[in-house]
């Protein structure tokens, strides 16, 4: 009895200790993999991680997403990961979105800062190529840049829930419905007049794509009080959702319009004015991840890229447990999405 008495006492006395640190942010602080800064301009900052002698990996983040995506803590770092496999990492880091960005569209990512952060990469390298990885519109914007630039030396893209096929996207039949009464200008002329999507808004739809772990996050709280490990994953995921970005206007005007109602990547092609950049033209390997639980990318838009990169030498489909975000820095990603991704990079290097 004494025994039981004692362990329930040290199962109060962690719960308390955790929820208290829970609360006044200091839980875990956060401490980021060591890095090197080789450019330092708006929206292309590049940052090296590890030394400079492994085979080169650039990390491509997301629109409105911070470089974070990819360090959250130690153990949910697919940096740190890659460095142990004996690779130099490097990170293109956007920066926070202003009203004067809100010019900006997707080809300046796919024109200019990925190519360049590509060209930078390869050239400290010796001019090798180097593979490539984006999560979420981090994957998009890797496609369409390769598709744009097939030139380019990379030797690799690999994409984490990117979808392809909005078609499967949640919600987006009612917003096709409704663009039919209104010719798609109801959203498009809010956002132009908006400037940009702002911030807390970007957060909001984040924590709303995952409504019902929101609503049962006080629970799980509860629940895990006294498990400091399982609440410090849950505390890092929270740090990078409190930091997402904005999004330029016209950017999102262009998802909204190109991938959302008009279903462009579907159809293998992105299209800005007259111009038409093909998905066929992306001519390198290409690994793409679909997680099980995943509500903005769902598992048959993803597999949508085996259909539209035709020219891909292979196009390697993976299902992983997890969400949006899991199954890029998940408790399952190690044994899972980072695994498989480390085999399919070494079978490269043979």
């Amino acid at each position: 009895m004494g025994l039981i008495d004692q362990r329930w006492i040290d199962l109060f006395g962690d719960a308390a200790t955790n929820g208290w640190a829970l609360l006044n942010g200091t839980i875990e602080p956060f401490v980021p993999t060591p890095s090197e800064v080789l450019f330092d301009e708006p929206h292309r900052l590049l940052r090296r991680y590890g030394a400079d002698v492994g085979k080169p990996i650039l990390l491509v983040p997301p629109l409105a997403a911070p470089a974070l995506c990819y360090d959250l803590r130690p153990g949910q770092s697919l940096i740190e990961f890659l460095i142990e496999q004996g690779r130099t990492v490097y990170v293109v880091d956007y920066g926070e979105i202003t009203w004067e960005d809100r010019g900006m569209g997707f080809e300046d990512w796919f024109d200019d800062i990925v190519p360049q952060a590509i060209e930078r990469v390869s050239a400290a390298h010796g001019d090798q190529y180097i593979d490539i990885l984006g999560w979420s519109l981090g994957g998009t914007l890797s496609y369409l840049t390769m598709a744009a630039n097939p030139d380019l030396p990379v030797r690799s893209v690999t994409a984490v829930t990117t979808p392809i096929d909005y078609s499967e996207y949640p919600g987006v039949h009612l917003l096709r419905e409704a663009a039919k009464y209104t010719g798609g200008h109801l959203i498009s002329n809010a956002i132009r007049v908006a400037g940009n999507i702002h911030a807390p808004a970007v957060r909001l739809s984040f924590r709303a794509a995952a409504l019902e772990r929101e609503i049962k996050r006080p629970w799980f709280i509860i629940k895990n009080l006294a498990d400091k490990d399982t609440l410090v994953r849950m505390n890092a995921v929270e740090r990078f959702t409190q930091q997402l970005y904005a999004y330029p206007g016209r950017l999102y005007n262009q998802v909204y319009v190109r991938l959302m109602l008009a279903n462009d990547l579907a159809d293998g092609h992105f299209t800005i004015g007259d111009r038409k950049i093909e998905l066929a033209n992306v001519k390198v390997p290409v690994l793409a991840f679909a997680a099980t639980g995943d509500v903005l990318a769902p598992r048959k838009s993803v597999e949508a890229a085996a259909h539209v990169l035709t020219g891909s030498p292979s196009v390697r489909i993976e299902i992983v447990p997890g969400s949006h975000l899991g199954a890029l820095a998940g408790s399952d990603a190690r044994a899972t999405t980072w695994t498989r991704l480390a085999e399919f990079l070494n079978s490269l290097d043979d």
